[in-house]
């Protein structure tokens, strides 16, 4: 009997269709209702684009919110995670997302690099559209969780310090931060990451760098690695005198937990609202 591959949601979650196109629907929902800037540029590449959405009045020195939405590096739009702006709105924040290219068409150097630059692009440009640069937190799902930490952290390959943004918080849900078994997943034919991308781009093998506030989640029905290495990047960074909140979600999935996070009055909705009402620290 072949063992089942434990990166493979579809297999653990039941209802994954109908999650998934109620994202897409709640999304559409936002995007009829909400004031949405989309497809602002950060760079020049087809998918270097990033969607504002900002509340009814913008009040002088509002909080930003970055979304980095998953897909296991090769699939996933921005628009259908505009749901997930609720709780930023109901903070009196911006919520911004970021949209990066796809593997394997580009490589997972080049998803790291977009996601960095896309933020700091936000941040240099964040009085344009009446944010506080200070006051910048981020999010990420799945891979986007995986991508987002490299916003404060560098792999254990790269030669120079990378430029990066000053971040208020992170909140990391469902991540893969130990990515030694990608390659040969159920996304060998789909992603097709090496073994090299895995070592070079390991979360749990990368020097993670200082920031004020990092909550790592995930949902209590997930599979072994999802729940391991969440434990795994908590403990590496404590044992490091850096600040990290461990936090499993009782009845959540690895999609369920994304509906969490943009419910107002879910875990995660309020530890996002919080997170971006904070004072800058």
């Amino acid at each position: 009997m072949t063992a089942q591959d434990l990166y493979r949601i579809r297999d653990f979650v039941p209802d994954f269709d109908t999650i998934a196109a109620e994202f897409a629907e709640r999304s559409w929902a936002v995007s009829a209702r909400a004031d949405v800037r989309a497809d602002i540029r950060y760079g020049s590449g087809v998918r270097e684009v990033i969607d504002l959405i900002l509340p009814e009045r913008v009040q002088a020195g509002a909080p930003l919110h970055v979304f980095v939405h998953g897909g296991y590096w090769r699939s996933g739009e921005k628009i259908n995670y505009r749901f997930v702006a609720a709780p930023v709105l109901a903070a009196g924040g911006i919520a911004a997302l970021v949209e990066y290219d796809l593997m394997p068409g580009k490589r997972l150097d080049v998803l790291v690099d977009q996601v960095r630059r896309s933020v700091l692009w936000l941040q240099a440009h964040a009085g344009d559209f009446g944010a506080d640069p200070a006051r910048l937190t981020v999010s990420g799902h799945s891979a986007g969780a995986h991508l987002a930490s490299f916003l404060a952290a560098t792999g254990p390959e790269e030669a120079y310090p990378p430029s990066l943004p000053t971040l208020q918080g992170l909140l990391l849900l469902s991540g893969i931060y130990d990515l030694s078994g990608i390659p040969d997943s159920f996304l060998r034919h789909e992603a097709e990451m090496t073994p090299m991308e895995a070592a070079a781009w390991s979360p749990l093998t990368s020097s993670q760098l200082p920031c004020p506030l990092r909550i790592i989640a995930y949902g209590a029905d997930e599979t072994a690695p999802f729940q391991n290495q969440a434990a795994g990047l908590c403990e590496l960074l404590r044992a490091q005198d850096k600040s990290a909140e461990l936090l499993p979600v009782p009845d959540l999935n690895h999609m369920s937990i994304v509906l969490d996070l943009a419910d107002t009055d879910g875990v995660l909705g309020r530890q996002l609202h919080d997170l971006v009402a904070q004072p800058t620290r």
